[in-house]
């Protein structure tokens, strides 16, 4: 199965070089919105409710850990093996 391909290939100076320099400009702005964006994501996610279940609930992982190490172990190699199981079958 063949597919065609087209291909530019510029020698020297872009034929739109003045637009260039704008295009290199807008992408920092871009970037700059972005992160705005996602750092207000972030913001809001932390105040929110879920964010507070997702610290309550690693805490209470944390303690179960630490007072059940033997068990939490093998807990965690079992659901390492079972998930290599599965992944190994599905190749």
């Amino acid at each position: 199965m063949e597919q065609e391909v087209k291909v530019t290939i510029h020698h020297g100076e872009a034929a739109n070089s003045a637009e260039e320099p704008q295009q290199q400009a807008d992408i920092p702005q871009q970037l700059k919105e972005l992160g705005e964006l996602l750092s207000d994501l972030l913001s809001s996610f932390r105040k929110s409710e879920s964010y507070e279940l997702i610290l309550e609930n690693t805490e209470k992982t944390r303690q179960y850990i630490i007072k059940n190490p033997a068990r939490s172990m093998l807990v965690s190699l079992g659901t390492g093996l079972l998930f290599g199981l599965f992944i190994k079958r599905g190749r």
